[in-house]
This record gives C-alpha cells, structure tokens and sequence, in this order.
C-alpha cells in the first residue's frame, strides 16, 4: 500500500480535530491548570490524546480493513481514553487508573488472544517460555509501558517525539516482516505531527497551544506496548524480545529509576514530582527545548541500537546484557548527577 495517502489524511483530520475539539474542552473545563509542579502560563486544552484517536481510529478503519483484532484495540484504546479523559478533568485516585488499565490489559489477552510467551534467548539458556505466566508479565508489561509514557509527559513535545521514535522503529520492524499491522504507527507519526504543531507552536506560534493530557500518554503507551506484543508473537514473529527494550528505552528507564527512588523515600512511587531525566537536564543548565532535544537524541540512538542489532541479529544475550549496562549506569549517573556536574565544573571541562 502506498502509505502517502494515509499519512496525509492522518495528519489532516488530527489538525482538524484539534481545531473542533478545542472550544469544547474548554467550555467542558478540560483544561490544565498551572500549579506548583505546573509551570506553564495560561489554561491549556487537554486534547492531543482525543485528536490522535480520532485521527487514527478512521484512518484505520479507513485503511486498514478487514482486520478484526483492530477492533478489539480500538475498543481497548476508547476505554483507556476515556478514563484519561476523566482524569484529566477530575484527577482521579490512581487506583481507578490502575484497575482501567488491568483491565484493558485483560481485553488484550483474553479478547484480542495477544500475550507474552517468551523472553528469548537472553541468557545464552535456550528460548525462556513463559507459558501462563506470560499473562501476569503481558498484565504487568501493559500497566508499565502506559506509565511510562505517562510519567514522562512533562515538557512540551516529551512524550510526542518520543513516542514518534517509537512508532518509527516499530512502524520498520513490523513492515520489513509483512506485518499488517505495520500501518498503525505511521498513522500515529502523522497525527503526532500534527499535535506536536499546537504544542510547540511550531511553525505558527499563533497556532492554540494544546497538552497531550493524561488520555494521550496512556493512549500511547497502551498502542505501543499493543504493537511491540504483537511483534515479538506468532509464527513469523517480526522482532526478538530483547529488541522491544530499546524501542522504549527512555521512558521506560526514565520511570524504573524514578520510582524506585520514590520508594527509597518511603513515598508512593506514583506520587508526583520534579526528578524525572527532564527536570534534571533543565536544572543542571538547560533550556526546555535544549532538554526536549538531547532526550529525543538519546532515545532515537537507542531505538537504532535495537533496530540495527534485530537487522544484524546480534545475539539476544549480548543485547540484553548491554541493556542492562545502560540501566545500571544511568540509574548510577542520575543518582549522581550533581557530584558529576560538580567534578566537571572544577576541571573546566564546562
């Protein structure tokens, strides 16, 4: 299929939606609010994530006929928007949230038949076979991805350009392999497009600045997790395990790291604060934009990590390994980034 046709129209109707949903989040007080945590100017719309589903729900019924596991994710994808939507507004207790997203992790597996069977070769040991415990570690896989990407929603264009690397790598993966499903990231690289346009006005700063909001964070993270289970699965499968890792890697860190912080400290780890990798890049230095530009370097280097490892078939032990290597040593300069900053500063390296 010729993919410039639903680019285009992806791209046209999450523009248009963001310009009908507009007034009507803001009469309904969809709006987010500066605070304490929040520092932006003025009442911001809270739409991105309905823009996108929008977007993406008729273009894929559009273009992507036929498909009836499609249905059962976009089902899926309208309950979990429709609790962010709520939450946005309301700000519900976290248990609500958790509870929608076991459940729509529930409706993957048992409705859409789609769960994590193995983990690979990661331990040179032969292929690890998950058998029903892969449904616990798909439930948990879920909830995960849609935190991570909703922690780390917390600058304009974070979670956006994130998220489009994300889709990029996948939308590659799943079309070298034939996947049919290949088309669902690229429709979401389109409507990203066009709600990273409203949030960093660019390249009309006259254009009406809007927030993904919390129902576009976990409608990112639930589709990208929803494709990278789909990727690692079946008889053809169109990636290693190991390989989703890097696709989500930043965020995906960025949330270990900060809960088990948070827990260190004997508070909830979804209690929200200023620790996350972009409050630190901005405070040792940083302007918004130059933070939004070094994490969206560093996440697309490590999504090209794994996709030029699953191109090449490095093995899955090596990239697990060094996976972790990664962890271990950004959990060790996050917790020491100050003592680092500091040593730098005194040999005028800076």
């Amino acid at each position: 299929m010729d993919i410039f046709l639903p680019l285009i129209t992806a791209f046209v109707l999450s523009f248009a939606s963001v310009k009908f949903v507009h007034p009507l989040a803001v009469k309904a007080g969809l709006v987010d609010i500066p605070n304490g945590r929040k520092q932006h100017v003025g009442e911001i719309p809270l739409i991105g994530g309905v823009s996108i589903y929008l977007s993406v729900m008729m273009c894929s019924v559009w273009f992507m006929p036929g498909m009836t596991e499609l249905h059962v994710y976009l089902v899926s994808a309208a309950m979990l928007l429709f609790i962010g939507v709520l939450d946005d507004r309301y700000d519900l207790p976290v248990r609500y949230r958790l509870v929608a997203q076991i459940l729509v992790a529930s409706i993957m597996i048992f409705g859409g038949g789609l769960y994590i069977s193995h983990f690979g070769d990661l331990l040179m040991l032969g292929d690890i076979r998950l058998g029903k415990l892969g449904i616990l570690v798909t439930v948990l896989a879920v909830v995960g991805a849609i935190n991570a990407y909703n922690m780390i929603d917390g600058i304009d264009g974070l979670a956006g350009s994130l998220s489009a690397i994300s889709f990029t790598a996948l939308a590659l993966l799943l079309g070298s392999s034939g996947s049919d499903w290949y088309l669902l990231p690229i429709l979401f690289i389109a409507a990203l497009v066009a709600y990273l346009m409203f949030n960093l006005g660019w390249p009309d700063k006259r254009l009406a600045k809007i927030f993904m909001g919390d129902a576009g964070s976990m409608l990112i993270g639930l589709t990208i997790v929803w494709l990278l289970v789909i990727g690692v699965n079946g008889d053809a499968p169109s990636f290693r395990p190991v390989t989703a890792l890097y696709i989500i890697a930043v965020p995906l860190m960025d949330m270990a790291a900060i809960m088990y912080r948070r827990i260190k400290k004997g508070d909830s780890p979804f209690k929200p604060d200023r620790d996350h990798l972009h409050h630190i890049f901005m405070r040792a230095g940083c302007t918004p934009q130059q933070a939004l530009g070094c994490i969206s370097l560093i996440s697309a280097l490590l999504a090209g990590v794994g996709f030029i490892g699953e191109l090449v078939q490095i093995p899955e032990s090596v990239m697990f390994f060094g996976y972790l290597v990664l962890f271990v040593t950004y959990c060790f300069v996050i917790q020491h980034i100050w003592q680092i900053l500091s040593w730098i500063r005194s040999k005028g390296l800076v």
